[in-house]
């Protein structure tokens, strides 16, 4: 599974990750960014995400981006045991792209082209 993050440089940019639980057991895994530009990406609410007996949840991914060059990062998320009840692990693979930038401030200035 793979996710693109797009948008202007600097900007932060939400995608939604949802989860379901089919089993009769509370589901518990713990999230963990890795790879070279995990550092760019968040979970705003947590590394731990609980899912309820048949039920769904959904998380939210942040990714800012500082650079021009696209960002890549895998999210895991590695089952907890609850009462012998593991969930498999999940990969997402997470993507960047910057498609415009947006000026900071404009200056202005004024020098001779060339001076003898």
């Amino acid at each position: 599974n793979s996710i693109e993050f797009t948008g202007a440089l600097h900007a932060t940019v939400v995608k939604q990750i949802r989860l379901k639980n089919p089993s009769s057991k509370t589901l518990i895994y713990n999230t963990v960014l890795v790879g070279r530009d995990a550092d760019d990406f968040l979970l705003p609410k947590g590394y731990t995400v609980i899912i309820a007996p048949k039920r769904q949840k959904s998380i939210n991914v942040e990714f800012t981006s500082r650079f021009l060059r696209p960002a890549e990062a895998v999210l895991l998320l590695i089952s907890k045991s609850v009462g012998g009840i593991h969930g498999v692990t999940l990969t997402f693979s997470l993507k960047s792209e910057v498609k415009h930038i947006e000026p900071a401030d404009v200056l202005k200035c004024k020098s001779p082209c060339y001076e003898l």
